[in-house]
C-alpha cells in the first residue's frame, strides 16, 4: 500500500516556478488504504494543478465521476455523481501547521508533498449527506423496502387530524376572528 501512496506524492524541489498537470484516477483500492469502506465501487478523475511560484505553491484540485455507494431508505446500490473542486495554498515556515482548512504550512527543508489524503477528503465531502437512490426520488423504484415503509407510515394521524378540524365548530369561530381584523 506504500506504492499506492508514493504515486500521490510529488517532488516539487525539481520544478519549474510554472502551472504543472497531474492526473490520477482513484478507485476502491485508494480508499481500502484509508480503511474506507462504504464505496461498493470508485470511478474517479483527480486533476491537479500545481502552480510553483517563488514563495509558495497552489494546488488547484478537481474531481469528477461516479461512486457506486448503497441508498439509505432502500440499501439498493447506485451510482453517485461526484464532482467538486478545492484550492490548497502551500507555504513555508518554521514547522508543519495544518490548522486552515485551506492552507498548509510546511517546515523550509520540504521538498515533496503527498496529496492522497487532500484528494480522499474531497471526495468524501463532496458526498451527499442523505444518499438517496434517484429512482426513489422520482418513484420509479420498486423494492420490497419501500413497500413496507409505505404500509407502515402513519397516515392515521393525518386523517384524525382532519376529521377533528371538521367536527369541532369552535375552531371555525375562532378563525374568523383572525379573518376579520
Amino acid at each position: 500500500m506504500k506504492k499506492l501512496l508514493k504515486a500521490y506524492t510529488i517532488p516539487f524541489v525539481g520544478l519549474q516556478d510554472a502551472k504543472h498537470h497531474f492526473e490520477y484516477q482513484i478507485d476502491k483500492q485508494f480508499f481500502e488504504y484509508f480503511e474506507y469502506n462504504e464505496f461498493n465501487d470508485v470511478n474517479i478523475k483527480a486533476d491537479l494543478v500545481l502552480e510553483k511560484k517563488t514563495t509558495l505553491l497552489e494546488l488547484h484540485f478537481k474531481i469528477s465521476g461516479s461512486v457506486n455507494i448503497n441508498c439509505d431508505l432502500t440499501n439498493e446500490p447506485y451510482n453517485q455523481k461526484v464532482k467538486s473542486k478545492f484550492k490548497l495554498v502551500v507555504k513555508f515556515g518554521n514547522e508543519y501547521n495544518d490548522e486552515h482548512e485551506d492552507i498548509l504550512i510546511i517546515p523550509h527543508g520540504e521538498y515533496e508533498i503527498n496529496v492522497a489524503e487532500y484528494i480522499y477528503e474531497l471526495i468524501i465531502l463532496s458526498m451527499p449527506t442523505k444518499r438517496i437512490h434517484p429512482g426513489v426520488i422520482d418513484g420509479t423504484l420498486q423494492s420490497d423496502i419501500l413497500i413496507k415503509l409505505e404500509e407502515l407510515s402513519p397516515k392515521d394521524l393525518e386523517e384524525k387530524e382532519k376529521t377533528s378540524e371538521e367536527i369541532d365548530p369552535r375552531w371555525n369561530t375562532l378563525k374568523k376572528l383572525l379573518t376579520d381584523k
